[in-house]
């Protein structure tokens, strides 16, 4: 029989509501702790840095570069 550990029931894994209080005491989004790459979370606190508007323009930006690129690989 196979033994399952407190770890691998995630007995030990934070709630949200205490990940985000590691978020706000580390001064970073809360999206950053559940970022899967380090090119992921680098955008996240990129994108975390600036205002509102600021962050909508730079999804815009990067949804517009990837429908152009889409379009590029799709008339290959």
């Amino acid at each position: 029989m196979t033994r399952i550990n407190r770890y691998e029931k995630a007995v030990h894994d934070a709630d949200l509501a205490t990940a985000r209080r590691i978020a706000e005491a580390l001064g970073v989004p809360l999206a950053f702790l559940y970022a899967e790459t380090d090119t992921m979370a680098e955008a996240i606190l990129t994108l975390g840095l600036l205002s509102k508007p600021e962050q909508r323009k730079a999804v815009a930006d990067l949804k517009a570069r990837l429908a152009q690129a889409s379009a590029g690989r799709a008339g290959m």
